[in-house]
């Protein structure tokens, strides 16, 4: 397989996914280790003319990207179910959607950005990666419609203004997942007093950053 940005990295970052599975509590296919890099290689590409990301050095792409949007893969919600729904807000250039729709190929996932730009790469991705599980949005949130399972953010500053923007879009018993830097304050918390709050650290092979997912769910729900 030809790589444009990370040929000289794409046989150590194979080997890195394989090695630190156990780790990640996952499982990966040969499938997935290239849609994984292909997606990578073409995000480091596509980001000079689409000003995908702010990090061009492919070995930071990797931890800071895919090991990172990897790492909540294992704790988003265990079903049995083949109609698990996800919705994405602010997915910029598809992180952790694109992630999301590689690992868990029997659920819908929904990439929701209002950079028309950074969804077409997106929806370019996905036919080229043949992920038939996921539908790339150009839409601000306030403009959308639907209800999902799991709602995603990797992306808001504010932990309030996620879940007041999301709630809307929020199956009854379904459950937020915002994904943070540093643990959220009780400042953060009191003004989300009906809902239900958890906070896991969360460990990115090789990524000394702190890292934690708040998972919500509403009270009474």
């Amino acid at each position: 397989m030809t790589y444009h940005k990370i040929s000289a990295y794409a046989d150590d970052f194979a080997r890195d996914l394989q090695r630190f599975a156990h780790e990640l509590q996952l499982s990966f296919s040969q499938t997935q280790i290239e849609q994984l890099l292909r997606y990578l290689d073409n995000l480091l590409l596509w980001t000079k003319a689409y000003n995908l990301t702010a990090i061009t050095a492919p070995k930071e792409a990797f931890v800071k990207h895919i090991l990172d949007c990897l790492a909540i893969v294992a704790d988003l919600p265990k079903s049995e179910s083949s109609n698990v729904s996800v919705l994405d807000i602010g997915t910029g250039a598809g992180l952790p959607s694109v992630i999301i729709a590689i690992m868990r190929p029997d659920w819908q996932v929904t990439a929701l950005d209002s950079n028309g730009k950074k969804v077409r790469f997106i929806r370019q991705m996905a036919g080229e990666l043949k992920l038939t599980n996921i539908a790339p949005v150009a839409s601000r949130i306030e403009e959308f419609e639907g209800e999902f399972d799991v709602i995603t953010s990797r992306a808001f500053a504010s932990l309030e203004d996620f879940v007041m923007l999301a709630k809307p879009y929020l199956k009854a018993d379904g459950v937020l997942y915002a994904m943070k830097g540093k643990v959220p304050s009780d400042d953060d918390k009191k003004a989300l007093s009906d809902w239900q709050i958890a906070v896991k650290p969360v460990v990115v092979p090789t990524l000394p950053d702190e890292r934690c997912v708040v998972y919500l769910h509403k009270l009474g729900a």
